[in-house]
């Protein structure tokens, strides 16, 4: 740096606008929030508009403010330390620990990657007659070409615009008749079932919400973020930025999770209005959520679901993979980030490649992909809870965070948060 360039602590370069433009604040937390309303998370919360109409609404309401805690909480361990959440697990647990826990949530990303890409060829094959493993090889194809061999900064501009596509369960939502006071009661004045299978969609929908990869995803992408800014730093190291950076992370992850919340109850109640009235109470793909919706609401509402389908798994496809290889490489000590090209950091990429293989494999394995879905959401569900209670000790110690220790009130949902999926984790083995 040259001696007439700015410093840091300039009062014109730390002093920040009350409300950061929005450009400079969608980021990991809008793309971790959108991928979470991956193919499989629309089957999840079709199936549950489908079977009990809008009873089960007000678990959007629950999980948001959850939802915002942990995210926001990965984010700035990311962000404080400049490692992403494996790279600080690794300090605070036994290595054998780490790498079993790691070595599920890689497992059940590539069973979800694999049912994603089986979900996106049948929606696509609701729309043009392809054979089902023309569109598994081209999706998987074009999301390894994307992730492992286009610049970080331009692949994560490409991803914040695929967000765009989860549009179209609000627009589905706009061409069906809903009974928006019935809705509201429900919401806001729920009717508990103790019956399997209500708790069982409940489960289901808490697993989905709140899933590790997304915490894994934020976490890493706030340190590659500031990996990639020359100017940036962690902010143990920097603590000048501090103010700015906090303030960014809070806003991107209210808004992403907002965002991922409002698409999901958008789904359920564009099913419920649609199949649940219509007696269709039992849906297991996404797909066949668009095929049914099709006869009922229209041939628009029907095209619009389908092309949100691919919109969405083209964006949580590389979250999923990118994930799981971060959490592997940075369990193992590997070069890990998508700024590195392919061949400074092989085996991270190769994880990637692995995981798509792997997953596209699925879809022509004897595996009854629902199964394989179902058996990947109890994974996460169980992996969940000692992730999050690890997540929660980490940005409570003054050893890691140093001065940026989160708050009380994050303290507070944080562990809520994890109690609530302990709960859930509990409930998922009872009803099973």
């Amino acid at each position: 740096m040259s001696a007439s360039a700015p410093k840091l602590t300039d009062p014109e370069l730390v002093k920040q606008p009350a409300w950061p433009k929005l450009r400079d604040i969608l980021g990991p937390g809008l793309i971790a929030g959108a991928s979470d309303d991956d193919p499989s998370g629309i089957a999840t919360y079709s199936q549950v508009g489908a079977q009990f109409g809008y009873a089960l609404g007000w678990t959007m309401l629950i999980t948001y403010p959850l939802m915002c805690a942990i995210q926001q909480i990965s984010a700035e361990i990311g962000r404080v330390t400049g490692r992403g959440l494996a790279g600080n697990l690794t300090r605070a647990m036994p290595r054998g620990l780490v790498a079993g826990a790691v070595a599920l949530v890689l497992i059940a990303n590539t069973i979800n990657l694999g049912a994603d890409l089986g979900a996106m060829a049948a929606a696509v094959r609701l729309l043009v007659p392809v054979p089902a493993a023309i569109g598994v090889g081209f999706f998987a194809t074009l999301s390894v070409l994307l992730e492992v061999f286009v610049r970080y900064a331009r692949y994560v501009s490409v991803l914040k615009w695929l967000t765009l596509s989860l549009f179209a369960y609000f627009a589905t939502l706009l061409v069906v008749h809903v009974p928006w006071g019935q809705v509201g009661m429900q919401f806001l004045v729920p009717h508990v079932k103790l019956n399997s299978d209500y708790l069982t969609d409940v489960v289901a929908v808490f697993g989905t919400t709140i899933s590790p990869y997304v915490f894994f995803w934020q976490a890493q992408e706030e340190a590659e973020g500031e990996q990639e800014d020359p100017a940036a730093k962690p902010l143990k190291e920097a603590p000048e930025q501090a103010p700015a950076e906090l303030q960014r992370i809070r806003f991107d992850t209210y808004l992403g999770m907002a965002f991922s919340n409002l698409i999901a109850l958008s789904i359920i109640i564009t099913t419920a209005a649609t199949l649940h009235v219509h007696g269709i109470t039992n849906i297991t793909t996404s797909a066949q959520a668009a095929q049914a919706l099709r006869p009922i609401a229209g041939e628009f509402a029907f095209m619009l679901f389908a092309l949100g389908i691919i919109g969405t798994g083209m964006l949580a496809l590389p979250v999923l993979a990118g994930s799981a290889a971060y959490a592997v490489g940075e369990a193992f000590g590997w070069k890990v980030g998508l700024a590195y090209k392919a061949k400074r950091a092989k085996a991270f990429y190769g994880t990637i490649v692995v995981a798509f293989v792997v997953g596209a494999l699925l879809n022509f394995s004897p595996i009854d992909p629902v199964k394989a879905l179902f058996w990947s959401a109890v994974i996460n569900g169980l992996v969940a809870v000692p992730v999050m209670a690890v997540i929660m000790y980490i940005a409570c110690s003054r050893t890691v965070m140093e001065d940026f220790t989160i708050s009380r009130g994050l303290r507070v949902f944080g562990w809520l948060a994890t109690g609530v999926m302990g709960l859930a984790a509990a409930g998922m083995i009872v009803t099973f």
